[in-house]
């Protein structure tokens, strides 16, 4: 009997307190469940979800309790894990390490969600792909983006006060150079353009 099919039979002919007790164990089994953890000790049900109606405990395992220890022992009884990737025993080794429980069961959460989260994120792209991301730095290694040396003397040139000389232009505080009857050679910003083409590429 799986774990759904029993909840609904223990929801027969309970009563509303003990069938919000019963919905909420089997939430937190459920939980537990996929995150791939085959942890259904009752302190640790308990500890997941006491602020959700969780009974105590000590509670759970007194007479009075015998339905929520039925659900989360079909639970125990079952193989958890089927689509979630779980950690092998070599990989949960260090884990065990871990004193705290609280610790221990939240890292164990992690590692699993991690391995879930890396086995989706391996079929989202093909193997041995590979993906180059360049900023401005990263491109100067990369003769693509970087000027030739010849595309670099002309730029230089513009800059240069024999070009200036040659065609009696003058640079103006907007970045223009402009001729002998101040109207604008090289548009605003252009030497500064220049500059940082020269700087970058």
């Amino acid at each position: 009997m799986s774990p759904e099919q029993l909840l609904i039979k223990l929801k027969e002919k309970a009563s509303l307190k003990v069938c919000e007790t019963l919905d909420s164990i089997y939430q937190v089994c459920i939980e537990q469940q996929e995150r791939g953890i085959d942890d259904y000790s009752i302190a640790t049900i308990e500890r997941l979800g006491y602020k959700r109606g969780v009974p105590k405990a000590q509670s759970i395992r007194n007479k009075s309790g015998e339905k929520y220890k039925a659900l989360i022992k079909c639970f125990s009884e079952q193989n958890p894990v089927k689509d979630i990737a779980k950690l092998s025993k070599r990989e949960e080794d260090w884990i065990d390490e871990i004193l705290n429980p609280k610790h221990k069961l939240l890292v164990k959460i992690q590692a699993s969600e991690l391995r879930a989260a890396k086995r989706q994120l391996s079929e989202i792209l093909p193997p041995n792909l590979r993906i180059d991301v360049y900023d401005h730095k990263h491109a100067l290694t990369e003769t693509e983006y970087k000027l030739s040396d010849q595309e670099r003397r002309a730029l230089e040139y513009l800059l240069s006060s024999s070009f200036r000389k040659k065609w009696n232009l003058t640079a103006n505080e907007y970045g223009e150079l402009i001729d002998s009857n101040n109207s604008p050679v090289f548009k605003v910003a252009t030497l500064d353009a220049i500059k940082k083409a020269l700087e970058f590429l």
